[in-house]
């Protein structure tokens, strides 16, 4: 009699664990339950009117050779260039036999990397370079500063117990004031010195001035085989039609291997037996309201722990308090369709309109709530319906579920968005935009303060129920990239299939710096 495997979350890593399962096992039966209408989680694509918006942004690179290999075998590498390429004329690497993503879609295409600050009206490189042009935006002043204050943290370095002074001992206080402490306090809604240091360790990688002028002489010197800092990569691997694009594919692979997928079923409960092994799991349909009890064999969750827990029951008291103070971010985008940016394209890459070439930006301007605005014209020339007579932004919000900013109509959110763009110089006037589109994402951001602390107990607690595997970034409550996320999906998976109880591995994914390095040019995938 064949098993049956129950996955929670059509996202990254409920998709990549249902056709990684199904590949390797064929008598097990694979059922998803997706709460949305959409597939990719918070990586899914929203097509709007022919524009089509990347919730989040999504860069796609991995140091990780089966993620590399499977994200090639779902979207091949284009053959042949994009169209903005051909008109510009430049140059960028094909794949010999790959596709043509002027006549298809599937494939995966090559973009250039082009990641910047808006501090005091001025673009600054992100991470900050060593350019000449950072040292003029800066001033003899602010230079001296910036150089003295690193030394010092070169020095004295503070106990980084904290976020605050794990940035201030990687760049020294005058950098961390100016370019983290703001732009960090919006995107969590709490300040630094608040926030667990682990989630700056894992999502900068070492990065620190040191980095950067290591990397910097890496390049003058033309060293072989440097090691890169993720954030430092110029050029990354993008679907066609954004990273949703790539979740739609597997989808349909997993539906053409056998495998099952419910839509629109929000999973409420999952259910324990008295020994401990889940035995069902009930979901709502959003259409109609109606409750469904499905039993299983094996249960892979990637729907928030506060969440799974919450609806498990004979949960011990402790656990379920760590479960339930576990926080997150929420998201807001709103997608606004202009003629033109009022920004000037300095650099010397060509862009289609000669539009500014950066994919997002980041806003570290407090005279406003906006975090980043992406440009997605630069992340693909077909995400836009008029590539050569519009641009399509992407306004990029913090916020948490209910708060005044959550609960604003489209309208109200767009005037928000749309009076910032005018404040922060993006447009003259709100008389220039054409269109506008809100999006919301739940749960976009697991959060490291609160009971996260005490995450570890939580941890131990879901080990012992033996058919339970939590993947993914709000599966694990951490903030994984894609290409991490699919990992744990790959060892859970392997846990499944070989009768392996132990799942450290399954929760070690992207605990340790070096993981899964090679001796090449070593880099990760970089995901927000």
């Amino acid at each position: 009699m064949s098993k049956k495997a129950l996955v929670i979350g059509a996202g990254p890593a409920g998709l990549t664990a249902a056709y990684e399962l199904l590949k390797q096992d064929k008598d097990i039966e694979v059922i998803v339950f997706e709460e949305t209408e959409q597939f990719g989680g918070i990586s899914k694509t929203v097509n709007y009117k022919g524009n089509r918006m990347d919730m989040g942004g999504h860069r796609f690179f991995s140091k990780i050779p089966e993620v590399n290999a499977w994200w090639d075998n779902m979207l091949p590498m284009q053959g042949h260039p994009t169209y903005d390429d051909i008109v510009l004329h430049r140059d960028m690497p094909v794949h010999e036999g790959g596709p043509d993503p002027e006549k298809e879609d599937r494939v995966m295409l090559t973009r250039h990397r082009v990641s910047r600050i808006l501090f005091d009206d001025k673009f600054y490189d992100y991470p900050i370079s060593l350019k000449p042009e950072t040292f003029k935006n800066f001033g003899l002043l602010t230079t001296l500063k910036v150089g003295f204050s690193y030394l010092r943290s070169v020095f004295r370095k503070l106990p980084e117990d904290n976020l605050e002074n794990l940035y201030i001992n990687s760049f020294g206080r005058k950098l961390y004031s100016m370019f983290f402490e703001y732009y960090t306090e919006n995107l969590w809604g709490r300040h630094p010195s608040e926030i667990d240091a682990s989630w700056g360790k894992q999502r900068t990688k070492g990065l620190s001035i040191f980095g950067i002028i290591k990397d910097y002489l890496g390049r003058v010197f033309k060293v072989k085989n440097r090691k890169v800092n993720t954030s430092l990569i110029e050029e990354f691997k993008y679907p066609k039609l954004g990273p949703g694009q790539l979740w739609e594919v597997t989808a349909d692979e997993v539906e053409k291997l056998g495998g099952k997928i419910i839509k629109n079923a929000k999973v409420t409960k999952v259910h324990k037996s008295e020994n401990g092994i889940l035995t069902s799991l009930t979901y709502v349909d959003s259409k109609d309201g109606s409750e469904h009890v499905v039993e299983g064999d094996y249960f892979i969750s990637s729907m928030p722990l506060r969440d799974l827990v919450g609806g498990m029951n004979d949960v011990p008291a402790e656990e379920a308090r760590i479960a339930n103070g576990l926080p997150y971010r929420d998201y807001m985008t709103l997608g606004v369709l202009v003629p033109k940016l009022k920004l000037k394209n300095l650099t010397d890459i060509k862009t289609i309109q000669n539009i500014v070439p950066d994919c997002w930006v980041y806003v570290q301007d407090r005279k406003v709530k906006l975090g980043r605005f992406q440009i997605y014209n630069n992340w693909s020339p077909y995400m836009i319906k008029d590539l050569e007579h519009t641009v399509w932004v992407g306004l990029e919000y913090f916020v948490s579920e209910g708060d005044k900013y959550w609960n604003m109509t489209e309208d109200e959110f767009a005037k928000l968005g749309i009076d910032e763009m005018v404040k922060i110089g993006l447009i003259d006037s709100a008389d220039e935009v054409l269109d506008y589109h809100m999006e919301k994402v739940k749960k976009a951001y697991p959060a490291y303060f609160d009971t996260y602390n005490e995450i570890d107990k939580l941890v131990a607690y879901l080990n012992t129920i033996d058919n339970l595997y939590c993947v993914g970034r709000n599966g694990q409550h951490r903030y994984n990239n894609i290409d991490h996320s699919m990992v744990t999906s790959f060892e859970a998976v392997k846990c499944i299939v070989t009768g392996d109880k132990n799942k450290d591995k399954i929760w070690s994914v992207n605990t340790e710096q070096e993981y899964h390095e090679t001796e090449e040019v070593k880099e990760e995938a970089e995901v927000d």
